[in-house]
């Protein structure tokens, strides 16, 4: 009986599964995409229990098992309230750690006590499709594992978001990689522990040489990346203990999470191995405010205000400034007085903007902003050329003028979004200094916008009591 439940179990979970990713796709059903994952997942718990039936009955693993889950739901439940949106990337950066070496401590589980498994000996070895199952899915997950700790130490602040790179990096990158295949080959036969031991070591440390390069204006890059390793190494896994949902599970993560890379990359005019190989920011040095580069005009909120008033038309560009005053409620406070008087007001979002894909959507979607208000930059801009007013609010290296006509500029030939072609622009900022990219933002100079300095929270509230008051 209980078979047949966990058969009905994983299909519907699969099916649950396949719907999330479909709501996911669209800002307008991603909340039902989400609960259509919450919903899969449980089903999918309650799948695994057929193994606990078959191998672990009378066993108090179990009851364990099941305590770990309910303690694990818990811890999760809490961080889920508690979470600022300001910190979804590092917590999706640990997130992925936690999968990864969950996948380790399972090959090591595998490797020591197969038959606990169902996995038959031939001659006391195991079979070697296993023993590459098994070692591909650890090495998968160690990267992951040691390259998510890395991406949140950067997020996180705890490690610099700036490249750290060394001498013959890609040839010691390379190497390795090499190595850790060169091992897994030698480990199918030999079934070595020492061998095993030795995979796993290398697999940690080139995960850590592969993220610590990688500049801050590549980690949404970086977090799709990872998230991809971690449904790849679930895979690995998956086929060593035959289960079909573990399998089918992982290749949904690993697979959409490749193709958000790839989107990512295409944002950014650039390849994956360029972005893990050639980070962005490696040459990037920071140009102090007040540069050769031209004079900066400073505005203060009641000025901005007048010329917003009468404006026709504003599109507002958010960045990470946003999240981290958590300015967004504010801005579609000032967005809704804008529309009662007949402004058209659009959003404009750079498919890299904040530091996790998505990003700003969720900003934007917790304020309750029209779907249909908010575009991605290839839907509007072919429009700031006829805009009155762009309000940019710490949206630095994806407004960056450089990216088009600076050759030597390390973010050249990045797509980014053409502000600085409207009539004006208002550049709401903490101060003149540069974005995660580490480079100086030539549109400071531009002779069309004006900076206002400031916290975004308050600096939109004063804009809004300025327009209020006119």
């Amino acid at each position: 009986m209980i078979e047949i439940i966990s058969g009905i179990s994983a299909i519907l979970a699969f099916v649950l599964f396949i719907l999330a990713l479909k709501g996911l796709s669209s800002a307008s059903t991603a909340d039902k995409g989400n609960k259509y994952g919450m919903f899969g997942m449980v089903l999918a718990i309650i799948s695994s229990f057929y193994f606990f039936n078959h191998t672990l009955i009378g066993n108090p693993f179990l009851l364990i098992a099941v305590f770990a889950i309910i303690i694990a739901g818990m811890i999760g439940f809490y961080i889920a309230k508690k979470i600022d949106m300001t910190s979804l990337p590092q917590l999706l950066a640990a997130f992925h750690s936690l999968v990864g070496l969950a996948a380790v401590f399972i090959a090591c589980s595998i490797f020591c006590s197969p038959e606990t498994f169902g996995i038959v000996l031939i001659n006391g070895k195991l079979p070697i499709i296993n023993t590459i199952e098994m070692s591909l899915g650890a090495s998968i997950g160690a990267i992951t594992f040691s390259g998510s700790i890395v991406a949140f130490g950067k997020l996180q602040g705890i490690i610099s978001g700036k490249p750290i790179r060394y001498l013959g990096q890609n040839k010691i990158n390379s190497g390795l990689g090499i190595l850790i295949l060169v091992m897994i080959y030698c480990f199918s036969i030999y079934q070595n522990t020492n061998l095993f031991s030795f995979i796993i070591f290398a697999s940690f440390l080139i995960g850590y040489l592969l993220i610590i390069p990688i500049g801050g204006a590549d980690m949404p890059v970086v977090i799709s990346m990872l998230n991809s390793y971690s449904g790849w190494a679930a895979v690995g896994i998956g086929f060593s203990l035959e289960k079909d949902l573990l399998i089918i599970v992982g290749s949904l993560v690993g697979t959409s999470g490749a193709i958000l890379s790839h989107i990512m990359c295409k944002g950014m005019n650039r390849s994956l191995l360029n972005v893990i190989f050639q980070s962005t920011s490696q040459n990037a040095t920071i140009t102090e405010s007040g540069s050769s580069k031209g004079n900066v005009k400073i505005c203060i909120p009641e000025d901005a205000g007048f010329i917003i008033k009468n404006a026709n038309s504003v599109i507002i560009v958010p960045g990470y400034g946003m999240a981290v005053a958590q300015a967004q409620h504010a801005i579609k406070e000032l967005a809704d007085n804008l529309k009662s008087s007949g402004t058209s007001v659009k959003y404009a979002i750079h498919p890299v903007a904040g530091r996790m894909p998505g990003h700003m959507n969720v900003l934007l979607a917790e304020a309750n902003i029209p779907y249909e208000d908010v575009f991605e930059r290839d839907e509007i801009n072919h429009e700031f050329g006829s805009t009155d007013v762009v309000i940019v609010i710490g949206a630095n290296d994806i407004t960056n003028p450089a990216a088009k006509s600076d050759p030597s500029s390390p973010i050249y030939g990045m797509p980014v979004l053409d502000v600085e072609k409207a009539k004006t622009v208002f550049f709401i900022k903490r101060s003149l200094g540069s974005g995660y990219a580490g480079i100086d933002n030539s549109l400071f100079y531009q002779n069309n916008t004006m900076m206002i300095l400031g916290d975004a929270k308050k600096v939109s509230e004063e804009l809004l009591k300025a327009i209020k008051d006119l």
